[in-house]
């Protein structure tokens, strides 16, 4: 693939009637909500425009006041299945004819813009590849990117349609997708007890005390400016700290993944 003549994309799921932490996405830190701290990063990446930033909602009517504050960036809406996140992903990369995407979380508003443009790079410049993903960065700094033939092969053989903890392993655990991992291309990319995502109320505060030094309007600090703070700043890394055997667990715990292989038969992904 190409990307001269290709439609690429940006999708970010996002809900606000989540489980541990309501409404996170727009809590406001430096006077702007959450998602638009995460919607600056996603749209300094070389390959998108806010018209082609999707941030993939579900159709209840507890997420209206997110597309409220989607549209009011200039980024777009897409309203999809509650739970079935592969079926919304799909829905949207159809209905916006996108070759290729850029997926974001929307829990990581510290996603790497760098990584953004590398894993999209890496993906477009060779074609036997479904999906290029990030290793050895941060939790909550790491992002992917997949072509439409992948999510459509997925969509072909994935089976729990309950699948919005763990989706991404129907993309690189079943032998689906080809796969290419990128590694950190600077050490000061690398901070291993560094946790980039938003949770819980104490990732809120690791995140609000960090925007509140690192935020400028209208620029987007790298990967390397958040590591180097998060280094200089022992008490904002303890805010959270102690969090992520709390966050696997449940993770393993919610994971109930079945797919069909080329052959037929039923599969469960192992994590």
């Amino acid at each position: 693939m190409k990307s001269k003549g290709h439609n690429l994309g940006a999708i970010i799921p996002a809900r606000l009637n989540s489980e541990r932490l309501p409404g996170k996405a727009l809590m406001e830190v430096c006077g702007r909500p959450i998602i638009h701290h995460l919607l600056d990063r996603v749209t300094a990446c070389k390959h998108v425009v806010p018209e082609r930033t999707v941030v993939c909602v579900t159709q209840e009517k507890s997420d209206d006041p997110l597309v409220e504050a989607v549209k009011a960036y200039g980024a777009k809406i897409f309203r999809g299945s509650t739970n079935d996140i592969i079926a919304r992903f799909y829905a949207a990369i159809d209905y916006f004819k996108f070759d290729a995407v850029i997926q974001i979380d929307g829990d990581d508003p510290l996603s790497a813009t760098e990584y953004m443009d590398l894993t999209m790079d890496r993906l477009l410049s060779d074609p036997s590849l479904d999906i290029v993903t990030c290793r050895g960065l941060p939790l909550g700094t790491a992002v992917k990117s997949f072509t439409r033939a992948a999510m459509a092969r997925v969509l072909k053989h994935y089976r729990s349609i309950k699948n919005d903890t763990g989706f991404i392993y129907f993309f690189t655990k079943t032998g689906l997708c080809k796969q290419l991992e990128v590694d950190p291309i600077s050490p000061d990319h690398i901070f291993e007890t560094g946790r980039l995502t938003l949770d819980y109320q104490k990732d809120f505060m690791m995140f609000t005390a960090l925007l509140e030094d690192l935020y400028m309007p209208h620029q987007v600090a790298g990967l390397d400016q958040v590591v180097k703070y998060l280094r200089e700043h022992p008490e904002v890394v303890a805010l959270n700290a102690g969090l992520d055997e709390e966050y696997w667990n449940r993770t393993r715990e919610k994971i109930n993944l079945e797919f069909k292989g080329e052959d037929g038969t039923l599969h469960r992904i192992q994590v």
